[in-house]
């Protein structure tokens, strides 16, 4: 391990042994000490060279340390665990955005989301723009070369008739198209019904996660004839808070939908708490022990990549202990997210990786792990992880860069260049803080000068934003 890598692992987690906590239940797992990780090495020449299954999973606005496996001292998510215990979990992952369609851009192009009008907005929230269904993404280029695909859930990348995941590459959609949605009435964030197979609407009433858990043991239980992709995009725990026993509830807020308070009923901002959070965070968890519990049963669970991630940092009642800010800002809260990646047939499990790595990295991986290439004229920002996840490598160097309005951030190693709301330019070491609360932007003015230029020439070669 680095000695970057002791330095921020150690600093986040209390400097104790690197543990994860696996096994059947919670009590199971507090009453037994939990196994211990080991920094993370590839096995080189392991497993079949039979091209994966990929079950790419996001929560919505789940913040870092939001897993028991993360930190959290509440909150309970005994699947995820044993999902981290299974391969690497990742301590230094990065969403490639602040906030919701941004990052869904990053992950289905592998491009910053700069670099195409619909990622311009932060988050989408009308029908004048989306995903242009002439880009390549992961799903068309994955299909290209022989995959199934489908995306279950939460799509933000545009409305019809204009822009859908099966525009884009996806074989199948059953989801919604906007960035929330009250869980039971489906009323989304343009005030109408959303909840669509497809293109044409479909009528379930039911708590939204259960729904979108079922349709995901479906898909992952067929007898697939080829490799495929499934996209499962949660909208938990992103606002409004309500869970399955909360329908009440959650018809109030459509009826103030429907008076024409949209987003103010949306926002949920008279509601929610921290107990509501950990209920939704656990249902969370729940669900997706059942999709993995289906996975298991279908006989691919050797060959599957699954990635579990978040879209964004936190919102207002996540836990993300050490870390400062949450969505919507580029400070460590708005962009460190939970990542755990398993594929027993390459990766063996019980790892670490402190690398850093974010969102677009993932689409050029699983591009190559697919045997598919990126399109040459849309060169991808990315930089595969597969040589370091298989062959041993180095994690490609190159700067992580983020843009949303009013918040600039690149990182290059443990140096973190940001520049907040006010215009003022900050310099931290998250090797050694990173909580950003020790700016040493004085301390180091060339080193600041040379990742601002970094910065700004990336920035000269993306779309302007249009005037506010």
């Amino acid at each position: 391990m680095s000695e970057m890598s002791r330095r921020v692992f150690g600093g986040l987690l209390g400097g104790g042994a690197v543990t994860a906590v696996a096994g059947p239940s919670a009590s199971a797992a507090s009453a037994a000490p939990a196994p211990v990780e080991r920094p993370f090495r590839a096995r080189p020449g392991a497993g079949p060279r039979r091209r994966p299954n990929v079950l790419f999973i996001l929560g919505d606005d789940l913040g870092w340390a939001d897993l028991s496996s993360y930190g959290a001292p509440h909150i309970r998510t005994p699947h995820l665990d044993r999902l981290a215990a299974q391969g690497v979990r990742f301590t230094q992952a990065y969403a490639g955005s602040a906030t919701c369609s941004p990052t869904r851009f990053s992950l289905y192009t592998g491009r910053f989301p700069g670099r195409t009008e619909g990622g311009l907005a932060e988050p989408l929230g009308d029908r004048s723009q989306g995903l242009d269904p002439d880009h390549p993404t992961l799903a068309s280029l994955l299909k290209g070369a022989g995959y199934a695909t489908a995306l279950i859930g939460k799509w933000h990348c545009g409305w019809l008739p204009d822009h859908s995941p099966t525009k884009s590459g996806w074989d199948e959609f059953f989801g919604n198209f906007g960035g929330a949605l009250e869980y039971f009435s489906k009323l989304g964030q343009l005030g109408d019904y959303d909840l669509y197979e497809g293109d044409t609407t479909y009528q379930d009433l039911r708590y939204y996660t259960t729904v979108l858990t079922e349709r995901a043991v479906e898909y992952v239980g067929r007898d697939h004839d080829r490799p495929w992709l499934l996209n499962l995009n949660y909208t938990t725990p992103h606002w409004p808070w309500l869970t399955e026993d909360d329908e009440r509830k959650g018809a109030e807020i459509a009826a103030e939908i429907r008076t024409g308070n949209v987003l103010g009923a949306l926002l949920h901002r008279d509601g929610g708490s921290v107990e509501k959070y950990q209920e939704m965070v656990e249902d969370l968890d729940a669900s997706v022990g059942k999709v993995l519990a289906a996975l298991r049963r279908s006989g691919q669970e050797e060959n599957t990549i699954v990635v579990f991630a978040s879209d964004n940092g936190g919102e207002r009642f996540s836990y993300q202990w050490p870390l400062s800010g949450g969505k919507s800002e580029l400070l460590e809260g708005g962009i460190r997210i939970p990542t755990v990646l398993r594929w027993p047939a390459r990766v063996d499990g019980r790892q670490v990786s402190h690398e850093p790595v974010y969102s677009p990295d993932w689409t050029a991986t699983l591009l190559e792990l697919g045997g598919a290439r990126p399109d040459p004229e849309y060169p991808l920002d990315g930089r595969s992880l597969a040589g370091y996840l298989l062959r041993g490598e180095e994690v490609p160097e190159r700067d992580l860069f983020w843009r949303v309005r009013g918040n600039r951030a690149l990182r290059r190693g443990d140096w973190k260049y940001y520049r907040d709301a006010d215009g003022r330019d900050h310099l931290y070491d998250l090797g050694a803080d990173a909580r950003e609360q020790a700016d040493l932007a004085a301390e180091r003015p060339l080193l600041l000068a040379e990742l601002r230029a970094a910065w700004e020439k990336v920035d000269g070669g993306l779309l302007p934003y249009p005037a506010a």
